[in-house]
């Protein structure tokens, strides 16, 4: 008995370095997302030297690298990631060691007393718990004399009622494992959240520039036509008071440019601090504004949210996880009855003025412990509790898969919409365009008024506005319908890198 109880303790002791060998794994593993394919994206500190021109690719892998959130996930993924290396540790052997040494001075002796105590426990996944102990106790004074001390103890707890079972004793272990998927689950989430949140901030700037080149054109056609109006005046076909309406067209338009450009500043600054890079970066959207169509089926759009969707699968695990809440609190409620044994063995060593000698001595027991609490309501609370979470679950599992359903419907019906209103736009820009033309040639042969194309002019420029907006709302309805999918990193080929 005694061999088997030292080799526990050695493997014990071997268990020791490994276990912490792990952890310091499990802190190193703090890492982050990354883009399959990297080649030729712009480096931040490329983008302090000089003004450069930032796609919407580079934008994204910018946002993977630097993004504060984004980083801040990671780090709590640390912490995550341990949680569940302690829980995995639960059914392995805890090792201890425990120990004084005391030297007394007194006007009758001196003494010096050792104590050395290494103890290991063990739960298994049914709820034995064994408790073994080395107990060695040393003490020499100078005219007792010397006396040593030593014996290992045994326990063994066996519960037969609360806390017994594999089911119970192994909840927090699976509970654990579910909390580890719905934190992977939830940085898939919080990683796509980000990333749309830095492609609407791209797209934000990509429109303030467009922006500002359609009311750069708008001034261009205005000083053209202020010529052409000099033009009629001096060859006496326009009265001279009407090229007021031109001047004032200039000036309004004058103002849009300074508008414009500082609308383009207000988003870079936004796009630039989702990035985390300096605000006094120089960059430029670069990519073109172009749209192809997207369809999708409502029942296939669904079905894929249903086995993506991070926020809706997470919602799915609650339900596991009240279940084994409710198996825990019902063994909670039960009566404390437990099998209980143990030995012990103490050898005895001494050496002072009545003689030398040593002597063991031995014994075990065996018997049955109960604990049962009587008048006491607090027994049943866990449990009354645990079962108004699991209904409460219920609710909850409907109401995400309603809201899911809904979601789903809601981005592909926009989807359609945003595409019909983009191709209307683009007829409405190019009906708006000729007649802008066929006004402006009638100006020039008299037959029409300054305030005739001056109003055609503005309908154009409202009709270029409104197909950006209608092209910027179309590929954020692409966008949303990736994150209601739950296929935002598929779609970038991002990787987690969450081991």
């Amino acid at each position: 008995m005694s061999e088997r109880i030292v080799a526990l303790l050695l493997w014990s002791c071997l268990l020791s370095p490994l276990a912490l060998a792990k952890e310091m794994d499990v802190l190193s593993q703090a890492s982050a997302p990354s883009m399959r394919n990297i080649g030729g994206h712009q480096d931040g500190a490329t983008l302090l030297n000089q003004q450069v021109d930032l796609t919407l690719a580079d934008a994204v892998y910018l946002g993977l690298r630097n993004n504060r959130t984004i980083r801040s996930a990671y780090l709590d993924r640390v912490t995550q990631k341990y949680d569940l290396l302690v829980a995995e540790d639960t059914f392995n052997p805890k090792f201890s060691i425990n120990g004084t040494y005391q030297a007394n001075r007194g006007s009758a002796d001196g003494v010096r007393n050792a104590t050395l105590k290494p103890s290991s426990t063990l739960l298994t996944e049914y709820g034995t718990r064994l408790n073994l102990a080395w107990n060695q106790e040393l003490s020499n004074a100078n005219r007792a004399g010397y006396n040593r001390r030593d014996g290992l103890d045994l326990s063994i707890i066996q519960p037969l009622l609360k806390g017994a079972g594999w089911d119970v004793t192994t909840a927090p272990l699976r509970l654990a494992r579910l909390n580890e998927q719905a934190n992977r689950l939830n940085l898939k989430a919080g990683v796509a959240q980000t990333i749309s949140a830095v492609i609407s901030a791209y797209r934000d700037l990509l429109r303030a520039q467009e922006q500002l080149t359609i009311v750069e054109a708008a001034l261009k056609r205005a000083n053209a036509l202020l010529d052409v109006n000099r033009a009629l005046i001096a060859a006496g076909r326009m009265a001279e008071f009407e090229i007021v309406q031109t001047e004032a067209d200039i000036a309004t338009q004058e103002l849009g440019v300074e508008d414009a450009r500082n609308q383009v500043d207000s988003n870079r600054l936004s796009l630039l601090r989702l990035l985390a890079l300096d605000l006094s970066a120089r960059v430029r959207a670069s990519d073109a504004l172009q749209a192809t169509q997207i369809s999708i089926g409502r029942q296939e759009a669904l079905r894929l949210a249903q086995i993506q969707q991070p926020n809706y699968l997470a919602t799915l695990l609650g339900s596991q996880q009240a279940d084994l809440n409710l198996v825990v609190a019902k063994s909670q409620g039960l009566w404390d009855v437990s099998l209980v044994a143990g030995a012990n063995q103490v050898r005895n060593r001494y050496d002072n003025d009545s003689g030398n000698g040593s002597r063991r001595n031995w014994d075990s027991y065996a018997g049955v412990q109960v604990q049962i609490p009587i008048g006491d309501p607090k027994t049943r609370q866990q449990e009354v509790q645990a079962r108004v979470a699991v209904e409460k679950q219920e609710l909850t599992i409907a109401e995400a898969r309603q809201e899911l359903e809904r979601n789903v419907n809601d981005v592909v019906r926009d989807l359609g919409t945003r595409w019909r209103q983009y191709e209307i736009s683009q007829r409405a820009v190019e009906l708006s365009r000729r007649k802008l033309e066929i006004e402006r040639e009638k100006l020039s042969a008299g037959r029409s008024s300054n305030f005739q194309v001056l109003s055609y002019e503005n309908d154009l420029r409202t009709s270029e506005n409104a197909r950006l907006n209608t092209l910027i709302a179309y590929l954020n309805a692409q966008t949303q319908l990736d994150l209601t999918l739950g296929t935002t990193l598929e779609t970038w080929d991002i990787e987690l890198n969450d081991f």
